[in-house]
């Protein structure tokens, strides 16, 4: 996109740039633009940051609950299960 520029077209650009911003305000431009990249580097590192943390604690609790088993009592004796229906029980 920029490799058709020449030397000739950046000069042109630039006196453009100064007839419409004038000579004294160019250096004032230029450090609002610096302090606005500062700030948004800042604001990226502290929204990284901030992702890291909240994504740290979720990643330390995905390990899968351990079930909880009732002891089996050797001795108890086992029943039958009730119907609950007495229509299987009778014969025709």
């Amino acid at each position: 996109m920029l490799g058709n520029l020449t030397g000739w077209h950046f000069l042109i650009l630039l006196a453009v740039i100064l007839l419409v911003f004038g000579a004294a305000k160019l250096p004032a431009l230029a450090k609002s633009m610096g302090q606005s990249a500062r700030v948004f580097k800042g604001e990226i590192k502290a929204m990284k940051e901030e992702d890291a943390a909240t994504a740290a604690p979720v990643a330390t609790n995905t390990a899968a609950p351990q079930p909880t088993v009732a002891p089996v009592v050797a001795d108890a004796p086992v029943s039958a299960p009730a119907h609950s229906s007495g229509a299987a029980d009778t014969k025709p």
